[in-house]
């Protein structure tokens, strides 16, 4: 809306004394004048309350954050995306502190600090947050809102049985969900659980068993453990293969009952793991491991060697005769031949097993 004011007196007079320019003084005699807002609309300054309500929502949320993992960062994401204008407050205690009410940390507070910083959700971190939050910390942080989960966090200060109990009561408690299947203690149990194989990765980078806070006598039990770990392993994979190629040959052709295949390979099989059970518990010691890893090698070696040349032998017969030919005598011929060699590479199994058990007694 606009006023409009005309100047009569002004056209009045050039009327009188120019009538030609009395069209273009006419059209230009209103003077527009922008009508002067409400009070209501008013272009003020705003109020400090009005700044207050613009600003962003400075959102809290503390931690321990050791071994700062996807968890972690899940959380702080939920707090940041609260409001479509939050500045994020993430505050961690000290070594002292997290010490005394919740166990030793595997980083340093330095270390969780810079683990925070570097988190894209993270706006500001404050250091040494206190375990319990009062109204002197809120004032002087201008939070608005602390987020956690729901679940009561029990106080070990004895300030509180839930430590955000207080900021609950004062309406500034926000929720955030946890994230199922990862925490700090569930790492730190993965490890612990698979202790003696990050030994041994470290070991072979290049560490030496005092960095790593062992005896003389617990690396080598290490060391044996692992041999023979890995020794059973390879020694259950060979049995395997072996078995299959030798079934694939032996056992379609009827040569031999596949009863009696799985008989053998049963029976070998639960001598060399109760072999490898009984050294690994250390019953039989800590250097007869060590040497019982090259006993059997060999032997698994002399084992496939032995089937491989087994395998030949009955692959050579079936192409060198005839299908009748094989049907009606290589069964008798090679039945044989596999009873002695099956029996053969029994027999030393069972001795190198009594020769290692012999050993360790």
């Amino acid at each position: 809306m606009v006023k409009t004011r005309k100047n009569q007196p002004v056209v009045t007079a050039l009327a009188a004394s120019h009538p030609a320019v009395v069209p273009v003084v006419s059209a230009l005699s209103e003077e527009t004048v922008p009508e002067k807002a409400p009070a209501s609309e008013s272009c003020a300054p705003s109020t400090s309350d009005e700044a207050d309500v613009s600003r962003p929502v400075r959102v809290y949320a503390d931690g321990i954050f050791d071994l700062f993992h996807f968890g972690h960062a899940k959380a702080l994401e939920q707090a940041k995306r609260l409001f479509p204008n939050t500045h994020l407050i993430v505050g961690c205690c000290n070594d002292a502190l997290t010490h005394q009410y919740k166990g030793k940390t595997v980083l340093s507070e330095d270390e969780r600090y810079e683990s925070l910083r570097h988190c894209r959700w993270v706006d500001e971190v404050v250091k040494d947050a206190p375990w319990v939050l009062d109204i002197e910390f809120i004032n002087k942080h201008k939070i608005d809102f602390v987020t956690h989960d729901a679940l009561p966090y029990s106080d070990a200060s004895g300030q509180a049985n839930d430590v955000y109990d207080f900021v609950k009561k004062l309406g500034k408690f926000k929720e955030t969900q946890r994230t199922d299947g990862v925490s700090t203690s569930d790492i730190i149990l993965r490890i612990i659980k698979d202790y003696n194989d990050y030994v041994m990765r470290n070991l072979k980078r290049g560490y030496s068993r005092k960095e790593l806070g062992l005896s003389f006598v617990k690396e080598k039990q290490i060391r044996g453990k692992q041999a023979m770990k890995q020794l059973s392993d390879r020694m259950r994979d060979q049995r395997v293969q072996v078995a299959d190629r030798v079934r694939k040959h032996v056992a379609a052709a009827r040569i031999l009952p596949k009863v009696d295949m799985e008989k053998n390979v049963k029976e070998f099989a639960a001598g060399v793991e109760q072999l490898v059970d009984r050294i690994v518990s250390g019953e039989l010691g800590v250097d007869l491991a060590q040497n019982a890893d090259k006993y059997v090698s060999g032997f698994i070696r002399q084992f496939e060697d032995g089937y491989s040349k087994l395998e030949q032998a009955v692959r050579t017969r079936f192409l060198t005769r005839g299908r009748r030919a094989k049907a009606a005598k290589a069964p008798k011929i090679v039945k044989t031949a596999m009873k002695k060699k099956g029996k053969s590479l029994l027999r030393k199994s069972t001795s190198i097993t009594e020769a290692i058990l012999s050993r360790g007694e």
